[in-house]
């Protein structure tokens, strides 16, 4: 599907969706225990595959339109074998959560999805399992799905790379858990994405198990992490409640800061404080000189437009922002340097690349390095193009973002991936004002 999309200004209040990280982890999380409701959950691609997995162990996945939420019966920590190779379809998350899962069950487990997820790496994550006993094989041998993992595992110690991805240490957390022996981690690497696993401590927190990092407060710094085996998944109430998702904020904030009509402002509802690392877009707007105010006790963020300029930003901990960054960046005057963003390349597509190869079609002058990624916002003059979202969810709505005060009607392709994590997204832009037709292909 097309988005054709007339620049404009924006205005006007808006929802937040939910968080994606947070509604993995709780819909997995529900899985581990006896049963539970996930509230206010976000329903789309990606999370429909962690509760297909869900099922696939044994336990039961009902989404109620009455209530918005997910009623999960669980599997209560003994996940059954899978009659079935279990589908996680573009989810990666769901991927690297639920092999965890599958090492537990007492036989073999078979993990894929479509030809991006089969391209994402998971071999540390493979290694980290057949430390802890089990068979974790890439049918290929290179350490992408498919993947072949045979249990069960009872706990132990494990060493893994941090710099690769914070999934494969929430993976181990989660399970953990469940073991007999509990599991004891050691980082071979430091960290990246930090945040994401302080949002898995904080979700196991509230279904009632204990975990934590060693040698630091938070998973930032952190050598390695420990939970306990024998622990047994059970929220406050039988419930959890999903917060807002940042991520997919950043588009709406973003889209404020370049676009929002004179004297007016967009409102973005559902920004309550919770663990999530991409809440730092409101600290990277306000360095760019964005006139924005988030207000905590309303859960609420305003932003109206302003000249921007360029920054230097360190995605380490957030790499889900870069396409709002760069979005923002070419907009900017000066230049937008994006450092420490190589872990960005392992995602739907390699998103530093496909940035500024489409920042480019519209005009924008973009420096690329392994690295580093920068934006030379007083040398760009966005017109109106024919850009790709490449498949992947982000790219489709920065670029949108990027589209609003380009000069000329943009056209993103592959509009329908905005599905993964923000069904709404221009539903959304609508409501603000924004002229989108979405057309087939």
């Amino acid at each position: 599907m097309d988005a054709r999309i007339t620049p404009g200004t924006v205005h006007g209040r808006v929802q937040a969706p939910p968080s994606k990280s947070y509604t993995h982890r709780a819909i997995l999380a529900a899985g581990y225990s006896d049963g539970a409701l996930v509230r206010s959950p976000l329903v789309s691609a990606d999370t429909r595959a962690t509760a297909r997995a869900v099922e696939a162990f044994g336990g039961d996945v009902d989404y109620e339109d009455d209530r918005d939420a997910f009623v999960v019966d669980g599997f209560g920590g003994e996940p059954a074998v899978p009659a079935d190779v279990i589908d996680c379809a573009n989810s990666g998350t769901t991927t690297r959560l639920v092999a965890g899962a599958a090492a537990l069950a007492d036989g073999g487990s078979v993990l894929t999805g479509d030809t991006s997820l089969r391209s994402r790496p998971q071999g540390p994550l493979l290694d980290a399992l057949s430390q802890l006993g089990a068979r974790a094989e890439s049918t290929r041998g290179n350490g992408q799905a498919p993947l072949v993992i045979f249990g069960p595992v009872e706990g132990g110690t494990v060493s893994i790379p941090g710099d690769v991805s914070s999934q494969y240490v929430t993976s181990l957390l989660m399970a953990g858990a469940a073991t007999a022996e509990g599991i004891e981690i050691s980082l071979t690497t430091a960290l990246k994405s930090a945040p994401y696993v302080d949002i898995t401590l904080d979700v196991l927190e509230s279904f009632g198990v204990t975990a934590e990092p060693l040698d630091s407060e938070t998973a930032d710094g952190a050598d390695g992490f420990h939970v306990a085996g024998g622990q047994n998944y059970e929220p406050t109430d039988g419930e959890y409640a999903v917060p807002g998702d940042f991520s997919s904020m950043s588009y709406l904030l973003a889209a404020g800061a370049v676009a929002a009509a004179p004297d007016e402002e967009v409102v973005v509802r559902g920004a309550a404080e919770s663990a999530q690392g991409d809440a730092a877009i409101v600290s990277i707007l306000e360095r760019m000189g964005a006139d924005v105010e988030w207000r905590h006790s309303e859960a609420t963020i305003v932003v109206g437009r302003s000249d921007l300029s360029g920054v230097t930003v360190d995605v380490g901990d957030t790499p889900d922002l870069l396409p709002t960054i760069a979005a923002l960046g070419a907009v900017a005057d000066g230049e937008t340097r994006i450092e420490n963003c190589e872990h960005v390349r392992y995602k739907e597509t390699d998103r530093v690349s496909a940035m500024a190869e489409e920042l480019e079609a519209m005009g924008a002058r973009v420096t690329e390095k392994p690295d580093v990624l920068t934006i030379h916002g007083s040398e760009s003059d966005l017109n109106g193009a024919v850009v790709d979202g490449r498949g992947d969810h982000r790219l489709v709505m920065a670029l949108s973002v990027a589209a609003l005060v380009a000069d000329g009607k943009t056209t993103v392709r592959g509009a329908e991936h905005v599905d993964v994590s923000f069904p709404g997204f221009f539903d959304a832009l609508f409501d603000l004002g924004v002229s989108v037709d979405l057309e087939e292909e």
